[in-house]
């Protein structure tokens, strides 16, 4: 089997907007959906992190894996988050889930339970066996206790032809230029990091899935376009424009930054679901002032 990543460039993890009674706001989120595709996204990762994914009923997550097949309409590659921490749970919902329009699954690492480098390699192979689509593995230890080193990743990648990149989001770069440099063909490194994103775009990453994407499409878009065409200075100046804006993403965790950001923009409501709440005054006064300062 010949192994095709399709998610390369700019990727974006997309929030979920919430509206003033708690419940998914689509209307917003078709709207954010048309201005990231505008600003040049390559590919858009729904269902992940970023996405309040573990606060969405099983119900609402098909509800909206449905609208953003109709939504993007086949313009860019749809990428979904179906991972989980037991492994017989992912198989059955790929297995069973409606994911007509959908080109490729993203697989978090397992969380809390903190498998061996053994026990993730037999749950990613597992996984990779029970779908036909490709699979991208996404290793991020500050949320998931566990890290996957860059040998397994590899193991993973070299076994499973239809395992296509890895989301790296541990921001060990020493580890991701172990997968860089032993990676098989056609194998790729995804970043899991905007902040880091330039550098290891420079390394020979593929592209990235972004959070900053959400808010600031045009502009991520062009910085990681701009590498990958060899426009190396242009895209050092949009890194350093952004470089302020990255600590305040992530001071009060995510998504609680960036849907700040996005509801000073005016393009939906600062609503996030509990255990999560919206950041703090200090935090969207320091947007609000990179703000007023870049846009």
């Amino acid at each position: 089997m010949e192994r095709f990543n399709p998610f390369k460039g700019m990727g974006v993890a997309v929030v979920t907007p919430f509206n003033a009674e708690g419940g998914i706001d689509f209307s917003a989120l078709g709207q954010l959906i048309e201005n990231q595709l505008a600003g040049g996204a390559d590919f858009l990762c729904l269902l992940g992190t970023t996405a309040e994914t573990p606060c969405l009923t099983a119900d609402e997550k098909a509800e909206v894996v449905r609208f953003f097949v109709k939504q993007v309409n086949g313009r860019v590659p749809l990428l979904v988050g179906a991972g989980g921490n037991c492994t017989a749970t992912v198989i059955d919902y790929l297995t069973h889930a409606d994911l007509t329009g959908i080109d490729g699954v993203l697989i978090v690492t397992p969380y809390y339970n903190k498998p061996t480098q053994e026990g993730l390699f037999q749950h990613y192979k597992a996984v990779a066996a029970a779908t036909n689509l490709p699979v991208i593995l996404y290793n991020v230890p500050g949320r998931t206790g566990v890290n996957m080193t860059a040998e397994t990743t590899l193991r993973i990648a070299h076994d499973c032809p239809n395992v296509v990149a890895v989301k790296e989001a541990s921001g060990n770069l020493a580890q991701i230029e172990k997968i860089l440099a032993g990676a098989p063909e056609g194998f790729e490194v995804l970043s899991g990091d905007d902040a880091i994103t330039y550098e290891l775009l420079l390394l020979g990453a593929a592209g990235v899935i972004s959070v900053v994407g959400n808010a600031l499409p045009a502009a991520f878009a062009d910085m990681t376009h701009a590498i990958r065409e060899g426009r190396t200075a242009d895209a050092l100046a949009i890194h350093h424009s952004l470089n302020d804006l990255y600590p305040l993403l992530g001071v009060d965790g995510n998504p609680a930054g960036v849907k700040t950001l996005l509801a000073q923009q005016g393009s939906i409501a600062n609503v996030l679901r509990l255990p999560l709440v919206p950041a703090s005054t200090k935090t969207a006064e320091g947007i609000a002032e990179w703000l007023k300062a870049h846009c």
